[in-house]
């Protein structure tokens, strides 16, 4: 195995320069991208409906296709799901990665083609290792084993021939066969979803593995680390793998677990951060030291970015990469080989570089609890509130929610502050109904509350009549349009809120 790292280092110096041209020349290689999805799709069903026979420039594609959300692209989607084709790419869509978010249904379902899944998500992973190996040259990260850890990773069929599933199952059950001999664990342990028992075969299945790098959710990872350091009586992870060098990281914020992380691998490593989201494989740190991610340009994904004022116009403004300013707070909007077209993906970033564009991601366009891949929105709690109101007889006139993160001391959660103007008789079993909507409304929820691995029962805190109101007056922010955000992804108004309490 020692004969991999230079042999993949040689191979990764020759991708290198491919990658170099489109970082030096991004509005080219976005340009010719767009040209290419158009063409490819103008015969589809949207391509003719929008003419992209004959949409040669990208302002015409902007001035001709309206922006997108998920509900606009549902009826196209329920019909595809069905097994009809050439509605809004022109290969057929076997795989649909399924997630969280829409304000209507539990979960939505995003086509990944065959072209998606090449020429963006692999790629991107390939280019991952490349830029890796272009910083550490005599890494010997291939040497060994990387440990692959993700969400739910349940496969169901749609029909005979058509299949969905977490993005990281449909990832993992396409995945080339060169790709099993370099991931620990096995497929089958991969893709169980029954998280207490998958834990425990991922740990006994990975403590004898040479693994050299993990890569999965912080929430997740903490777990299985935690219990691998149970059972072999190890004081930390670098006792169990040595040669661990790097974890690649995504989906939720790094800061609130990078110390627990540094504690508990008990050693200097290096952390990647990754963007891959059910849409595409967006972004990627170049280097470690890197403030922000690395903007995949040639990857199949026209970006447009939207200031977020625009976010609610029926036409609303978009720029391209030539017009993005540093700091300024946008909305992606992407065109792909997965048959999204100027897709509001829901996500706001920022430029923190523009030569090369690198991104970090900054939050949703909407209020929303992430602190665990939970992706818990406004609408999913207002409605938890209304049946949790229902169930015990409660009335309540605000409320506000934020993470309380993982620590030594026990599992996260969220906590909540409940002004109620009808208490109910029992204030836990309003936590229990309220934690048992969301788990009906949100899938991602439901996953990460299962067992309490990851999540463990809501804190409901009853708070006086007036409470919020007071708190905005003492920041001058009393009437008008001034409220209490009903979600925070970090604990900042909370904190504020109990410290005035």
């Amino acid at each position: 195995m020692k004969l991999i790292s230079p042999a993949i280092s040689r191979l990764a110096r020759l991708r290198l320069w491919q990658i170099e041209q489109w970082v030096a020349n991004p509005v080219a290689a976005q340009r010719e991208v767009l040209q290419e999805l158009v063409t490819s799709a103008q015969y589809t069903e949207i391509g003719r409906q929008y003419g992209f026979n004959r949409l040669f420039t990208v302002r015409e594609f902007k001035r001709t296709v309206p922006v997108h959300e998920y509900e606009d692209l549902k009826p196209f989607i329920e019909r595809m799901l069905q097994g009809e084709e050439n509605l809004l790419w022109n290969t057929p869509i076997r795989w649909f990665a399924k997630s969280s978010g829409t304000t209507s249904d539990k979960s939505k379902f995003i086509p990944v083609s065959d072209e998606s899944l090449e020429e963006n998500h692999y790629q991107g992973a390939k280019d991952v290792l490349t830029l890796y190996y272009g910083h550490n040259p005599d890494s010997e990260l291939l040497s060994g084993k990387g440990l692959v850890i993700g969400g739910s990773h349940q496969v169901s069929q749609a029909t005979e021939d058509i299949s969905y599933g977490d993005l990281s199952a449909v990832l993992l059950q396409n995945s080339p066969f060169w790709g099993h001999w370099l991931r620990t664990p096995d497929l089958s342990i991969a893709l169980m979803d029954e998280w207490e028992h998958k834990i425990e075969q991922l740990a006994l299945n990975t403590i004898p593995e040479n693994v050299t790098s993990i890569s999965g959710v912080p929430t997740w990872t903490l777990v299985l680390m935690k219990r691998i350091l149970e059972m072999t009586g190890k004081s930390c992870i670098a006792e169990v793998w040595p040669n661990l060098e790097l974890y690649m990281h995504g989906g939720v914020s790094f800061v609130p677990y990078r110390e627990q992380f540094r504690q508990l691998i008990g050693k200097d490593i290096q952390y990647l951060e990754m963007y891959n989201a059910s849409e595409g494989f967006f972004a990627a740190q170049d280097s470690p030291d890197a403030d922000g991610m690395l903007l995949f340009t040639r990857h199949g994904i026209f970006y447009e970015f939207m200031p977020i004022e625009e976010y609610g116009k029926k036409f609303p403004n978009t720029v391209g990469l030539n017009k993005v300013q540093l700091g300024k707070q946008y909305a992606p909007v992407i065109s792909t080989t997965g048959g999204l077209w100027r897709y509001i993906i829901g996500d706001t970033i920022q430029f923190s570089s523009l030569a090369p564009y690198r991104i970090k991601v900054s939050g949703r366009l909407k209020h929303f609890i992430n602190a665990f891949g939970e992706e818990v929105i406004v609408d999913n709690t207002d409605k938890a509130i209304s049946s949790a109101c229902e169930k015990t007889g409660a009335a309540v006139n605000d409320y506000t929610a934020a993470p309380i993160y993982f620590s030594q001391h026990g599992n996260g959660a969220h906590e909540w502050l409940v002004e109620f103007e009808k208490e109910p008789e029992d204030l836990a079993l309003f936590a229990y109904e309220l934690d048992s909507a969301l788990k009906n409304l949100n899938s991602d929820y439901e996953a990460k509350r299962q067992k309490d691995i990851a999540l463990r029962m809501p804190v409901v805190r009853a708070v006086k009549k007036g409470l919020f109101n007071e708190w905005l007056r003492s920041r001058g922010k009393l009437g008008g349009q001034h409220k209490v955000p009903r979600l925070s992804n970090d604990r900042t108004i909370l904190e504020s809120i109990l410290s005035f309490l």
